[in-house]
C-alpha cells in the first residue's frame, strides 16, 4: 500500500566536476521511479550535449543555469518531481532558480577539491591544470559554495546507498510521504559522507533522545 504522494519539488545537486553529484542524482532518479514518483532528470552533461555552443564565461554559465531553472520551475508547477545535477558555481544564479521554484531543496555535494582531482576520471583537472581549458571551475574559475542549503553531502566517507536515502527522507519530511518502493533499492559500493546542516535541523523536545550529525 502507498503512502502520501510526494510533492513536487526541484532537487538542485550543485558542488565540483568529479564530487559525485550525477551519481547521487542518478540513484535518487531510480528510487523516486521504483516508487512511481512523477520525476525528470536534468543534468549539465547531457544538456551541453544537446547545446554544444553554451559557453563557460561566467555570464554564459548564468544564462545557461537560469534557463535550466525556468524549465525546472515550469515542471514543478506541473507536478513533476525535478532532479537537476549542475556545477552551478555561482551564488547569484543558484538564488534567482531557487526564487522562480515554490519548493526547492539545494543539495551541496561537497566533496574537496583534491579529492576531486585525486579522482579525475574524464582527465579535465590534469588538463585544467596544464592550461588547455581556461575557465575551469576549481583551478582557473572559482566555485562559490552555498550559504545556507537544505543538505551537505562529501563523497569520501559513506556508501552511495546512505547519501541517497538522507536526500530520501529529507523528502519525505520536507515534501510529504513517499510510496514505498515496488522492489528493494541496489546496494552499491561508492562512499560518500552527507549531513544535514544545523540551521536545517528540526528541534527535538528536551526528552528525545538525541542523534549525531551524520560525518
Amino acid at each position: 500500500m502507498r503512502g502520501k504522494a510526494l510533492e513536487p519539488a526541484v532537487v538542485w545537486f550543485t558542488g565540483l566536476s568529479g564530487s559525485g553529484k550525477s551519481t547521487i542524482a542518478e540513484r535518487v532518479l531510480d528510487e523516486l521511479e521504483r516508487r512511481h514518483v512523477p520525476v525528470e532528470y536534468l543534468d549539465g552533461d547531457r544538456v551541453r550535449s544537446v547545446f554544444p555552443d553554451t559557453g563557460f564565461s561566467r555570464e554564459e554559465r548564468d544564462r545557461h543555469i537560469r534557463r535550466i531553472g525556468f524549465v525546472a520551475s515550469l515542471l514543478e508547477k506541473h507536478g513533476v518531481l525535478v532532479i537537476a545535477s549542475f556545477v552551478s558555481p555561482y551564488r547569484a544564479a543558484r538564488l534567482f532558480v531557487r526564487g522562480l521554484c515554490k519548493r526547492f531543496v539545494e543539495v551541496y555535494v561537497a566533496t574537496p577539491l583534491a579529492e576531486c582531482e585525486r579522482r579525475d576520471v574524464k582527465g579535465l583537472y590534469a588538463r585544467a591544470r596544464r592550461g588547455e581549458i581556461a575557465q575551469f571551475t576549481g583551478v582557473s574559475d572559482p566555485y562559490e559554495e552555498p550559504e545556507n542549503p537544505e543538505l551537505v553531502i562529501d563523497t569520501t566517507a559513506m556508501p552511495v546507498a546512505r547519501a541517497v536515502a538522507m536526500v530520501m527522507k529529507y523528502l519525505e519530511s520536507q515534501c510529504g510521504g513517499v510510496p514505498a518502493p515496488v522492489a528493494s533499492a541496489r546496494k552499491r559500493p561508492d562512499t560518500v559522507r552527507a549531513y544535514l546542516p544545523a540551521a536545517r535541523r528540526p528541534r527535538r523536545a528536551a526528552h528525545s533522545r538525541r542523534r549525531g550529525a551524520m560525518a
